[in-house]
């Protein structure tokens, strides 16, 4: 994978260093982080970076084709994905957002009859660049003991 000016230059980005450090700070992750959550890894690195400017950065490189933007449950805002690849989502009641491991997501993608695909796009009139899927499961702790975050906001605060 390229370093973020390399890529931001490729798609025709200014370079700042706060839009590398929250670029950065996104694809290190895996978990789906909320606009806020993404804030409180990057000010530790940066700390005169602004919440606004998070949000502002988030959404050019979601408009420029470098992360995405995912539909979260619940009330904390939508959760943002650096990885690109087709892969696929859980999706918990809380608004958590987890990949499922990569071979069983390769096989329930690979598992999309392709006819049907193509008629989706004749039907429709258009062409299916990417499949996402998302599944959602119940609130409950998954089985692999990574309980969904508390109440408590990302940085330690208390939230309404």
């Amino acid at each position: 994978m390229c370093d973020a000016r390399t890529l931001f230059a490729r798609h025709g980005l200014r370079c700042t260093k706060q839009r590398m450090e929250v670029y950065n700070a996104l694809a290190e992750t895996t978990s789906h982080p909320t606009a806020e959550e993404l804030y409180c890894v990057v000010r530790e690195r940066e700390p005169g970076v602004s919440l606004a400017t998070v949000y502002n950065t988030l959404e050019v490189l979601n408009r420029h084709g470098l992360c995405r933007r995912l539909p979260s449950a619940g009330s904390r805002g939508c959760r943002f994905d650096a990885d690109l690849g087709n892969h696929v989502h859980i999706t918990a009641d809380c608004g958590q957002v987890q990949d499922i491991p990569e071979d069983l997501g390769a096989r329930l993608l690979d598992s999309l009859p392709k006819e049907l695909l193509r008629e989706v796009e004749e039907r429709m009139g258009i062409r299916i660049s990417r499949v996402a899927i998302e599944l959602a499961a119940d609130g409950q702790t998954p089985a692999n003991g990574v309980a969904p975050r508390g109440e408590n906001g990302c940085c330690g605060e208390e939230t309404a």
